[in-house]
């Protein structure tokens, strides 16, 4: 057994309930959303190299970090990062210039560069509750008739929209066609489950035309669900106070890795990366290990749709800071693995 499924069955049941007063329950567990199980060839959990192969922990001098190349242009970063070439396999380089450095200096190169690099349990959180940021008025919104646009892609945001789908929300997922959703290609049967019972929208966000569509579509929404950090949003219009003054009662979902505001919100984050950050790792002799595959993505993904229908309930008007690290260190602490 998955070691979240306590926490997974928690939200699970907490969404049943909430979706339920809305007039139609949803069971998680019948989506089959929150476990890539069968949708990618996986190795098993419990060393140093994720399930996927594309993230490790990896020592540094003065603790362990997690890097995840969990992107064809994070290898190209990696010169940058470290100083020196790499070769085609670029861990033993990784391996050593990060065995001779500090934690913190590593993650603050790797921030300015956008590489996705954590320290083991450097993110700490009793909760799973999320911080809501009024920035609207709360207006009545019952029922299951609900305008959703999902512009996040991969897996967390798009598991909260597939739950408000599956409630009976209509869920447009947004996507630029220069930029696609990755698991169309990568995990295209997991990405139906996600996104099948989306309406699928293409607009072109590099043109003042896309940005406008997008713009109409936000502003009619009674949910927007987002996945990019927060300086995405200023060249595609979408500033929150602006957004917000035009439809007050919006709820939006900002999923980032490290939270909203802050330093840290110029933070990149995946599903693995962030689950070390959060402290969800196992320990052997004084070394930590994958316990998951990308556990800090469904845990997000449940802990999102469960706020988003509390800030429903409570009329909305807010952003929910929805951090992939805080969640998975509030899984953590539920789990009883933080030391």
């Amino acid at each position: 057994m998955s070691p979240i499924r306590p926490v997974l069955d928690h939200l699970s049941r907490k969404i049943g309930d909430l979706t339920e007063r809305r007039g139609h329950r949803v069971e998680v567990a019948d989506l089959k959303i929150t476990d890539r199980s069968g949708q990618l060839e996986l190795d098993p959990p419990g060393g140093q190299v994720s399930c996927n192969r594309a993230c490790r922990l990896v020592p540094a001098a003065d603790g362990w970090i997690a890097v995840n190349l969990a992107r064809p242009e994070d290898r190209e970063l990696l010169p940058a990062w470290l100083g020196c070439e790499v070769g085609d396999d670029p861990w033993p380089a990784i391996g050593a210039q990060v065995a001779a450095a500090a934690c913190t200096a590593l993650i603050e190169r790797a921030t300015l560069l956008g590489l996705p690099v954590a320290r083991v349990g450097e993110v700490e959180s009793d909760t799973l509750h999320v911080p809501a940021l009024r920035l609207g008025e709360a207006r009545s919104r019952g029922g299951t008739d609900l305008r959703v646009v999902d512009m996040s892609a991969l897996w967390a945001g798009p598991l909260c929209g597939a739950i408000l789908a599956q409630m009976g929300a209509t869920v447009a997922k947004v996507e630029s066609p220069n930029r696609p959703d990755p698991t169309r290609s990568s995990t295209p049967e997991f990405a139906r489950r996600l996104n099948g019972r989306k309406i699928h929208l293409s607009f072109d966000l590099r043109s003042p035309e896309g940005r406008t569509r997008l713009s109409e579509q936000v502003r009619r929404a009674d949910v927007l669900i987002t996945g990019a950090r927060p300086r995405a949003f200023a060249g595609l219009g979408l500033e929150p106070e602006a957004i917000f003054a035009a439809n007050p009662g919006l709820v939006w979902v900002a999923i980032t890795g490290y939270g909203w505001s802050g330093a840290a919100a110029d933070r990149v984050a995946f599903g693995d990366d962030a689950a070390v950050a959060g402290g969800l790792v196992g320990w052997t002799d004084g070394a930590p290990h994958f316990v998951g595959d990308a556990l800090a993505d469904p845990i997000t993904g449940l802990v999102a749709a469960s706020s988003a229908l509390r800030a429903l309930d409570a009329g909305g008007g807010v952003l929910l800071d929805v951090a992939l690290a805080r969640a998975a260190a509030g899984a953590a602490w539920r789990l009883g693995m933080v030391p």
